[in-house]
């Protein structure tokens, strides 16, 4: 691949996807999730390894369940130690996202990184920019929700599930909705009843 193409990448810049060797790289990070996603329910260890070789980082005590879908397979994926991804995690990860220690992703949630120009005559010539998504340590992301292109989510956050996150998302709140807004912060409230009326009693 073509330094500066790759730099576009990962910049932030308008680029086309026609580098010669674009493809042919990309294809290789897909056989990769095929296999993955081909695994047994009782290969986890064939499946950790299979992370290993994806992923441009994965700590100890990570689990997804395929399937996972991924533009690159992974390849500019970073996920922290105890991160557990739900089924049909998809993951546009044409540049780096970043997830911290011990996060939850329910089923069918959407990281993208991709976008491309509002301007028709551009998105006619399939220009597109990737632009980074963080999710802080301890959150948790609800199933169906989806975070858009640089955004970061803060530490400890809960995302609602069908949530759409266009902005970003502070520390220790609760946030819902299309656009996701803070509903409310955390409180000792939360430490003492795990769901509406039911008390924490370990």
């Amino acid at each position: 691949m073509d330094k500066s193409f790759k730099d576009r990448l990962h910049n932030r810049s308008l680029y086309l996807p026609g580098d010669k060797d674009f493809a042919a790289q990309q294809l290789v990070c897909l056989e990769r999730l095929y296999h993955f996603n081909q695994t047994r329910p009782t290969e986890i260890k064939k499946r950790e390894a299979l992370l290993k070789e994806m992923f441009a980082e994965i700590g100890e005590g990570c689990y997804i369940e395929p399937p996972l879908h991924a533009n690159w397979g992974g390849n500019h994926v970073h996920f922290g130690k105890n991160v557990y991804a739900n089924f049909n995690l998809t993951l546009v990860d044409d540049t780096h996202i970043y997830v911290g220690d011990y996060t939850m992703i329910g089923p069918n949630v959407t990281i993208a990184t991709a976008g491309h120009p509002i301007w028709p005559e551009l998105r006619e010539e399939a220009y597109q920019f990737n632009v980074p998504v963080t999710v802080g340590r301890n959150c948790w992301i609800g199933a169906g929700a989806i975070l858009l292109p640089g955004i970061s989510v803060g530490d400890n956050t809960v995302i609602g599930a069908g949530s759409v996150v266009t902005k970003d998302i502070p520390s220790n709140v609760v946030a819902i909705g299309n656009p996701c807004r803070v509903l409310r912060e955390i409180t000792d409230h939360d430490k003492e009843y795990y769901f509406k009326n039911l008390r924490v009693d370990k």
